[in-house]
């Protein structure tokens, strides 16, 4: 039926929108391969590094950084303040001939000193027949999963017999910050009553049983990490424990002939575990930084990547310049902004709300400090400290007095 002469005609419906694909949600790792670049290859996080970070737990520009596998020591190259990290080819090379000649013949000398320091008990390892798995696999993920397996069949296999079990170079998974971490130690022992031992390898030498203290205590800190790793293996499987005390080989005296140590890492395990515990999350950091932030090394101008780097808050401490690539920058950057924490964390703990070196001088000198109160204890003892030093130099004679200043 047609509409009547003079109708209005009936309304036609508009077409539809065109529907908005949503962003699909970026991942974390998504995020930190663009923060790291597309292109780029993550750089490892190893134990030592782990370490370093539970060391300083509060310095979100290295964990992030760690996080992300950004190549702190290019970077910190491509920032202009490189760090004189790394072994010399020659003590690389003496290393690695070292820890070759611990572990030849199926780790023969290996075994030998593992049971002569900590087989108290078992029945000693018989050369050739001590268990060496293969670990191979395709990727991190493979090879932590194909260690994990080979942990579990050794278990299982030293229930009533005699076995021993060497896994060389074994890879092992450790969240931090909410980011994977794989770690390799040098070897791992399985005994046949299913304890599982770190094993150690240095090339620094102990002489007359001894080495030196701070060599040792960074291994130690190092094993602890492997420690930790290990125990979330060992709670999956029955029967499983982790030993905390490790086996430390190194050369004896100046030759190249193995000796070893048992070195116990209750405590440094405890303390690493603590401290990661402690890490801010790494998604939570990057979610604070401007957007285009990058550390792409091959794309980004040195102007950029210092923008990018100073994005990241970061808790510099002089310690760090023995264990980050990039302390000699955050040094820098420290001194020029007057930051107290550039003379240490027992300075930095004493001065409370006093964070810039101006304000400390200005304080003690009666001046006043935004938010700091005159009577605040730490401004009283500055400025009685500064009355008891110009009391000391008013009895000291004026040549004397000179020179101090």
């Amino acid at each position: 039926m047609s509409d009547s002469p003079g109708s209005a005609p009936a309304p036609t419906a508009a077409p539809a929108p065109p529907a908005v694909a949503e962003p699909r949600p970026t991942t974390l790792r998504q995020r930190l391969a663009e923060l790291r670049g597309p292109d780029v290859a993550p750089h490892p996080l190893d134990a030592r590094a782990l370490a370093a970070l539970a060391a300083n737990p509060g310095c979100g520009r290295r964990a992030l950084l760690d996080g992300a596998g950004v190549d702190k020591t290019a970077l910190a190259a491509a920032l202009g303040s490189p760090a004189p990290f790394g072994q010399s080819q020659f003590a690389f090379m003496r290393g690695n001939a070292f820890e070759a000649r611990v572990k030849a013949d199926g780790g023969t000398e290996l075994m030998r000193l593992l049971h002569e320091r900590m087989g108290a008990g078992s029945p000693q390892p018989v050369p050739g027949e001590v268990r060496v798995p293969d670990l191979s696999a395709a990727g991190p993920e493979g090879r932590a999963a194909r260690t994990a397996l080979a942990l579990r069949e050794a278990t299982g296999a030293t229930a009533g017999a005699a076995a021993w079990t060497l896994l060389v170079h074994p890879l092992l998974a450790l969240e931090v910050a909410g980011s994977p971490a794989y770690l390799e130690p040098d070897a791992v022992v399985v005994h046949p009553d299913g304890r599982w031992t770190v094993v150690e390898i240095k090339s620094f030498p102990m002489i007359d049983s001894s080495a030196d203290a701070s060599k040792v205590g960074a291994a130690a800190r190092q094993a602890a990490v492997y420690v930790l790793a290990l125990e979330r293996v060992a709670d999956r499987v029955t029967g499983a424990r982790v030993d905390h005390s490790v086996l430390l080989v190194c050369p004896r005296d100046f030759s190249n002939l193995p000796t070893a140590s048992v070195v116990d890492v209750r405590k440094q395990r405890s303390v690493t575990r603590r401290q990661l515990t402690r890490l801010t999350r790494i998604e939570d950091i990057a979610a604070t930084l401007p957007e285009g932030t990058s550390f792409d090394l091959e794309r980004c101008s040195s102007a950029e990547l210092t923008a990018a780097v100073d994005a990241v808050t970061a808790a510099y401490a002089p310690e760090c310049l023995a264990a980050c690539e990039l302390a000699f920058h955050c040094r820098g950057r420290a001194r020029s902004a007057g930051a107290v924490e550039a003379l240490g964390r027992g300075v930095r703990g004493e001065l409370g709300g006093l964070t810039t070196v101006g304000a400390v001088l200005a304080a003690a000198r009666g001046g006043t400090a935004p938010g700091i109160a005159d009577d605040d204890p730490t401004v009283v003892a500055l400025r009685r400290a500064a009355a008891l030093r110009a009391e000391a130099l008013e009895s000291v004679p004026e040549g004397v007095v000179a020179g101090c200043r």
